[in-house]
């Protein structure tokens, strides 16, 4: 069990900025028109210095923002994240952990799982992440999954504490061997993570619902660059020495 704690905290600085950004950046509007008067206010004041440079460093700007949308972009972008994911070889495992990812997600993970225990790919689906691990097993139970074969959390914010929690909770049982199930662009990350911490990880992909935008894709795509560079840097991607203790230090393992 989790300490109820864990639950009730409040979004961290990091995540509450991070939403910001995103709802700003993927609203075209509200990032084109602050480029177009950077790109054209500076003609207009006469003693402005250094106007070439911020009407181009504008320009430069929008040129990126446009073309970072462009399906070309999105494909080279999720090609890159994806060229390093094996492929998932249908063999058996002792649980299929999915990664919450908010609604817009979900419907496609609970089918991808319920689809996977349906074809004894595993005993247990476990489901992981505020705001999604209840949520996630409630529609897997409505699908006619049995309650003994369903477990989740709800208290991890962040795809290192799907690791820790999902590793606090599972390892004690003797889980080993998993089918993590998240989408594309995350699946390298959160691979690396869960491999970190001892699980022998078979990735199986969950698709990109194929309503989101392509300003939303892109998002996700940078956010997933910026995500492995971060978590490289802080030394999250290489395998704990914590890893695979039978009751895993959770406090510690979250400093």
């Amino acid at each position: 069990m989790l300490d109820p704690a864990l639950c009730q905290r409040p979004a961290s600085q990091w995540l509450t900025l991070k939403s910001m950004i995103s709802n700003w950046l993927t609203t075209p509007t509200l990032v084109v028109l602050p480029l177009l008067v950077l790109v054209f206010l500076p003609w207009m004041i006469p003693r402005l210095r250094w106007k070439r440079f911020w009407s181009g460093l504008g320009s430069v700007l929008l040129v990126m923002y446009w073309i970072s949308s462009f399906p070309l972009t999105i494909a080279v972008e999720k090609k890159g994240l994806m060229a390093f994911i094996p492929p998932d070889p249908g063999t058996t495992t002792d649980a299929i952990v999915v990664l919450g990812r908010g609604k817009e997600f979900r419907d496609s993970r609970v089918n991808v799982a319920a689809e996977l225990w349906e074809s004894h790919r595993a005993p247990l689906i476990f489901a992981s992440g505020s705001g999604d691990g209840t949520e996630i097993v409630e529609e897997l139970k409505a699908r006619g999954i049995p309650d003994n074969a369903l477990d989740e959390e709800h208290c991890s914010q962040t795809t290192k504490e799907n690791a820790l929690f999902t590793a606090s909770i599972l390892q004690p049982r003797g889980v080993n061997r998993i089918l993590l199930v998240t989408d594309p662009p995350h699946m390298l990350r959160s691979l690396l993570t869960f491999r970190r911490l001892g699980f022998e990880v078979i990735p199986h992909l969950s698709p990109i619902p194929q309503y989101l935008t392509p300003t939303k894709t892109a998002m996700l795509m940078f956010y997933e660059y910026m995500g492995l560079v971060s978590y490289g840097l802080k030394g999250e991607l290489i395998p704990s020495q914590l890893a695979r203790q039978e009751n895993p230090p959770l406090a510690k393992l979250a400093n």
